[in-house]
Formats: structure tokens, C-alpha cells, sequence
């Protein structure tokens, strides 16, 4: 079982995401499930990132909106950092 952190500015970037889409809340509350679990489970897509975000990961929520998060494996933590569009992520 891992455990799931957020940073201050993954909370602040959730509460106007999630005004703007309501409707993806529960799919966001299976992904957090779904990381608590296994964050290596194929339908959860996570994939390591390059470029100015290497030694990050992401998580798919939709087709269109993506999680960017830690992983720490040795400690089985994982850190919440951003959730947006594609490219607001990936900035």
C-alpha cells in the first residue's frame, strides 16, 4: 500500500480544477484509489517524464487531463504535484 501526499500548490490547482469540472471528482477519487493500491497498474498509465520535469511521474484521469506526481518507491510514498489539461501539466 502506498502512501498518497499532496503539496500545498496540488490543492490550490485541484480546487479550481475541480470547479471547473465537477463531474471528474469521482474518477479523480478511483485514480487516488487506484494509486493507494498499485500506482503500476497498466490502466492507470503512469509514465516517467523528461525535460524540465524529469524525476517526475504521470497519471492519466481522462484522455484529456493528466495527474503529474512523485513516486518514491524505497519509502512507497507518493506526492500529488499538479492536475490539469495535457499541456497545463506539462508546462
Amino acid at each position: 500500500m502506498f502512501i498518497v501526499t499532496t503539496s500545498e500548490q496540488f490543492l490550490r490547482q485541484a480546487r479550481k480544477f475541480f470547479k471547473k469540472h465537477p463531474d471528474l471528482k469521482p474518477r479523480f477519487v478511483a485514480v487516488f484509489e487506484a494509486l493507494q493500491k498499485d500506482p503500476f497498474q497498466p490502466a492507470l498509465g503512469l509514465h516517467q517524464l523528461t525535460g524540465k520535469l524529469s524525476g517526475c511521474h504521470a497519471v492519466r484521469l481522462t484522455y484529456s487531463y493528466r495527474i503529474t506526481l512523485t513516486v518514491i518507491i524505497t519509502e512507497e510514498e507518493i506526492t500529488l504535484l499538479d492536475i490539469g489539461s495535457h499541456d497545463e501539466v506539462y508546462r
